[in-house]
């Protein structure tokens, strides 16, 4: 059975962006793959965040996988930083990329433009490499992420390919990235030019938001003045967002959104068939989320994916040990 692998990071709070790009597809792997699910916490620690944010956002993320329908017997759920061979590996592949591919990210020079040149830590910088040792350490077919991240798959698989070659053997497996083909960019309620981001308490629905508070956000959709119910990102990006959001969770095509609303020629009425559409999967997300959260099954999930995880990258690890010239004692 080939291999499936995805994380998330739990830098802040996850919005209904990721869960139409990520979390609502996850569940659909499992049974065609062996899935792979992690949360990213070494990678948030790239740029400052408070310690207690990130331990309680860590669980949150957990339950969120379970409750949008991962099975912790079919997927492995685990803790990037309970698996040491991530760190190992990250050692090892770091000298097979090079700083000028490093410095070509767009992610890197996004976040780089924010900040003070003279206080970026190496691991925004080296962010890519260790996120190539997260995914060849499973010897994964596939890495289902999000757009934004498509450009570091690339880059693993640069890596895959020059490692090979040095060693004259498949030590590590080629990677492919797979990215939704609607919903992997969803936009800010409030400025739909810019991706819904986890910083917009206005434009971003929170998966922990009120039911009351999603409703509101969404009538207050930023939109066009023509009542017009026609995708078009260009002219009409409000609407077009909204159309991508409610044909995601439907789960139908945006030309059927247009049908369905052909009629329609006001935008409040549309703004709460989508806010009706987001609440009635949000409503029992929410429960089953405070059900696992309550539950105190959160360690043992994690210690079982710990362990099954664990299998499978100590041996790919050790095969990059051997391949370099590591002395093993195995």
């Amino acid at each position: 059975m080939k291999r499936s692998l995805s994380g998330i990071k739990p830098t802040g709070n996850l919005t209904l962006g990721n869960y139409i790009g990520a979390l609502m597809h996850f569940k659909d792997y499992q049974d065609q793959y062996e899935n792979y699910i992690f949360v990213a916490d070494l990678h948030a620690l790239t740029m400052p965040i408070d310690p207690q944010f990130l331990h309680d956002n860590t669980k949150d993320i957990v339950a969120f996988y379970v409750a949008a329908g991962l099975d912790p017997k079919k997927t492995t759920i685990f803790l990037q930083s309970d698996v040491s061979a991530h760190a190992e590996l990250n050692a090892i592949v770091q000298n097979y990329l090079y700083m000028g591919e490093l410095a070509r990210m767009t992610q890197y020079k996004e976040k780089s433009q924010k900040l003070n040149k003279n206080a970026i830590g190496l691991g925004l910088f080296a962010y890519p490499v260790l996120m190539a040792a997260d995914i060849i350490l499973y010897d994964a077919d596939i890495v289902p992420v999000g757009e934004d991240q498509e450009q570091h798959v690339e880059l693993c698989r640069t890596l895959v390919h020059r490692f090979n070659e040095k060693y004259k053997a498949e030590v590590f497996k080629m990677p492919k990235a797979e990215v939704p083909k609607v919903g992997a960019r969803i936009m800010s309620l409030s400025d739909p030019t810019h991706k819904m981001s986890k910083s917009d308490p206005k434009g971003d629905i929170f998966l922990k938001d009120d039911l009351n508070v999603i409703r509101k956000k969404i009538m207050s959709a930023v939109t066009d003045m023509d009542n017009n119910i026609h995708f078009d990102q260009i002219n009409k990006p409000g609407i077009s967002n909204l159309m991508t959001i409610y044909a995601c969770l439907k789960g139908v095509e945006i030309k059927d959104v247009e049908e369905e609303f052909k009629d329609c020629h006001r935008y409040g009425d549309f703004k709460k068939a989508v806010a009706d559409e987001v609440i009635s999967v949000m409503e029992p997300f929410q429960k089953k989320y405070r059900e696992v959260l309550n539950s105190g099954e959160i360690d043992k999930i994690l210690d079982d994916g710990a362990k099954r995880a664990s299998k499978i990258a100590d041996a790919t690890l050790l095969r990059a040990k051997k391949a370099v010239g590591l002395y093993t004692h195995d």
